[in-house]
């Protein structure tokens, strides 16, 4: 199974220092979903791992969750898209959760639902926390520059994530896999 993980805000939508806490604050980013639809075209199994803190905070409610995830994957059908599964932490910072990024606790989960290793698979995300966790669970770190990705990038190259792909956003990160002129 060629399996990316994908991190959501920054990634696959608008990200927002306030939070994106309702299904039209959930904006996707220019051509993410198209980037979703292709890479499922061509065999990769998608899923996605997402801190909610908001839901915590009392920002929204897991319904409005779900209804921006429900909203998220119509989107990526609409282009031939899908996501397999899609794993969420709803605790807070000081929750002392497993599943907070960047601890691999979500990936873990898409693990367990798809019962498969997520070794060797790529994590992409706009933050190092995002990439950290990748890398605990032995996947292959990608940063985009979209979401908080600009700025993460100037962390870059650091003791624990020596080696990370850059790329604008998600759609180039396709072109990347699924262009064979890109690995020249």
């Amino acid at each position: 199974m060629k399996l990316i993980i994908l991190d959501r805000d920054g990634v696959l939508n608008q990200d927002s220092d306030d939070y994106i806490k309702s299904v039209d604050e959930w904006i996707p980013l220019a051509g993410s979903a198209e980037a979703v639809g292709r890479l499922t075209q061509a065999g990769y199994t998608l899923a996605v791992a997402t801190n909610q803190s908001g839901v915590a905070r009392g920002y929204f409610s897991l319904d409005t969750l779900h209804a921006m995830h429900k909203k998220m994957t119509a989107l990526a059908a609409e282009h031939g898209g899908r996501f397999v599964h899609i794993a969420y932490c709803p605790h807070g910072p000081d929750d002392q959760c497993d599943c907070r990024k960047p601890l691999p606790g979500l990936i873990h989960q898409i693990e367990q639902a798809l019962g498969v290793s997520a070794q060797g698979s790529w994590m992409v995300g706009d933050s190092i926390r995002d990439l950290e966790a990748g890398i605990a669970a032995g996947c292959q770190p990608v940063l985009v520059r979209t979401g908080k990705g600009a700025k993460s990038e100037g962390k870059l190259p650091s003791p624990s994530l020596p080696n990370v792909a850059v790329f604008d956003d998600l759609a180039t990160f396709a072109d990347f896999l699924l262009l064979p002129d890109q690995h020249e």
